[in-house]
């Protein structure tokens, strides 16, 4: 007890409640969902066994149905991304507690110093996995069973790395952790990956590549909007047909929605070019759509295109990937020009953005598909080896470019940028400005310009008229015998006298 790591059993204890709650969560909703129903199919037990199985698939564990038509074992391994959120946030949440590290400062002498990063992930990481254990267990006598092999990869998987990003946050996001990682990494890529501005460029890269996901998923979920108003006939014809009762209707509501990040990234792949599939050899991609298998009357899937070649129309959904390349480059510039990179800098991090947004939407494209069953039903959703190289491609190719001509564009001025685009505003009448300053003499202006008026009094006025912005002044005239016709008759003899050459003695 006295060796023992100061803070382990909060960190235990915290991991625990953390997978308490998320279990807690299903088991509230689906405990609900039955108790509403008119005609439940099984008992109270069955209703715990499915929650735990949900709770299960929300962390991507594949479950199998044993209760099925033909009497064969079907899997479900289509994780709803929307329930992976609450998880991954509970995990998160428990770490940063478990570090409890002080706010402020550091001023405030009695506030106990933070549990060690180490010490408050492993106990997290713990605790949670102790909880999954017994979940995975009691499902596994529903008909909903777990796979044992997704069970000791998923869940372990979500635990280690939600953690571990709430420990990292809570220790304000040191990247020492993240430099020691290079140590593994060949020399090469090591090089390539670290160098004297490695923060700048990876923490542009990544939110430059969070930016182009964003805009992919939004992209998508528009997509998916626009094809659901398309086909607002049959998704409602669909809603109404696969259950009766505000129970059973407010169950699928419950569904789709659940489903919607998923439909967002199918629609994401599809911009991208390599599409979906609804069943083994049954792809929807712009360029055509196979003809799907039967389905279940899922209002999500009613925004399928219809099968047939595309058309034009299904061709606009590539201006999905040039908006999120025009974003990720816009973000690299906006750091590039503040910290006065080369053209080659902003390329090589804008190309460094796209691989990872590709990788981002490639693990998407993986978490929102799976198998529905066997044969025909053992692939929904994108290919994630087809939708990362597609999306890098498009990034590359519109990213890089749009990232270059906007470096350009942005250090050009105003007037410069109006002279290139020949938008410069000009008077009718009036010269252009370069054939002014071409006609405008060498030397300067005078800053005062001085003129001879016509006589007024007794002898010459001298004006001065001014340039802008000064005020008029007066200028004292000069001496009147420099100026009169005998002084200067007198300087030109004595000028002419000076010039000749002086007699010699002899008189020659």
């Amino acid at each position: 007890m006295r060796d023992r790591s100061p803070g382990l059993g909060a960190s235990l204890l915290g991991g625990a409640i953390a997978a308490g709650l998320g279990l807690g969560f299903f088991s509230v909703l689906v405990m609900a969902l039955w108790v509403s129903s008119p005609y439940p199919d099984s008992g109270p037990g069955g209703a715990l066994h499915l929650a735990a199985a949900l709770w299960l698939l929300a962390h991507g564990v594949e479950l199998v149905r044993t209760d099925t038509l033909s009497g064969a074992p079907a899997p479900v391994g289509v994780t709803p991304l929307l329930l992976l959120v609450l998880p991954a946030l509970l995990v998160y949440r428990g770490a940063r507690d478990a570090v409890d590290a002080p706010d402020g400062d550091g001023d405030d002498i009695d506030a106990p110093p933070p549990v060690q990063a180490r010490t408050a992930w492993t106990g997290v990481v713990a605790g949670y996995l102790g909880v999954g254990g017994c979940v995975a267990l009691y499902a596994s006598g529903g008909e909903l069973r777990p796979a044992w092999g997704w069970v000791a990869v998923s869940v372990p998987l979500l635990a280690t790395a939600a953690a571990g990003a709430g420990v990292w946050t809570a220790y304000g996001r040191p990247r020492e952790p993240l430099l020691s990682l290079a140590v593994v990494l060949p020399g090469p890529v090591r090089r390539l990956l670290v160098g004297r501005d490695t923060r700048e460029r990876w923490g542009t890269a990544v939110r430059a590549s969070l930016a182009g996901v964003a805009v992919f998923f939004g992209g998508g979920t528009l997509l998916l909007a626009v094809s659901l108003v398309a086909h607002g006939d049959t998704a409602r014809a669909s809603f109404l047909q696969l259950t009766e009762g505000w129970t059973g209707r407010f169950a699928v509501l419950l569904l789709c929605l659940s489903l919607i990040p998923n439909a967002a990234v199918w629609s994401a792949s599809y911009a991208v070019g390599p599409g979906f599939a609804l069943g083994a050899g049954h792809v929807v991609n712009p360029f055509a759509a196979d003809p799907a298998p039967l389905l279940p009357p899922l209002p999500l899937l009613a925004a399928v295109p219809a099968h047939g070649p595309g058309t034009p129309l299904n061709l606009l959904a590539g201006a999905v990937p040039m908006a999120a390349g025009v974003t990720m480059a816009w973000f690299v510039v906006g750091r590039a020009a503040r910290r006065s990179w080369s053209a080659g800098r902003t390329a090589g991090v804008t190309t460094l953005a796209a691989l990872l947004c590709a990788l981002l939407l490639a693990a998407l494209a993986e978490l929102a598909g799976g198998p529905l069953g066997v044969a025909t039903l053992t692939r929904f959703g994108p290919l994630w080896w087809q939708t990362g190289p597609a999306t890098c491609a498009w990034l590359l190719v519109v990213g890089v470019p749009a990232a270059l001509a906007v470096r350009a564009l942005r250090g050009l001025s105003p007037a410069s940028l109006a002279a290139w685009l020949g938008f410069g505003k000009q008077k009718s009448g009036e010269e252009p400005a370069a054939e002014k300053e071409s006609e405008a003499p060498a030397s300067p202006a005078p800053a005062v310009v001085v003129s001879l008026l016509p006589d007024q009094g007794d002898g010459d006025t001298y004006e001065a008229l001014p340039a802008e912005p000064y005020e008029m002044l007066r200028a004292d005239p000069p001496p009147a015998p420099w100026q009169d016709d005998a002084a200067r008759k007198a300087r030109w003899a004595t000028l002419r006298e000076a010039a000749e050459p002086p007699d010699s003695p002899d008189g020659t």
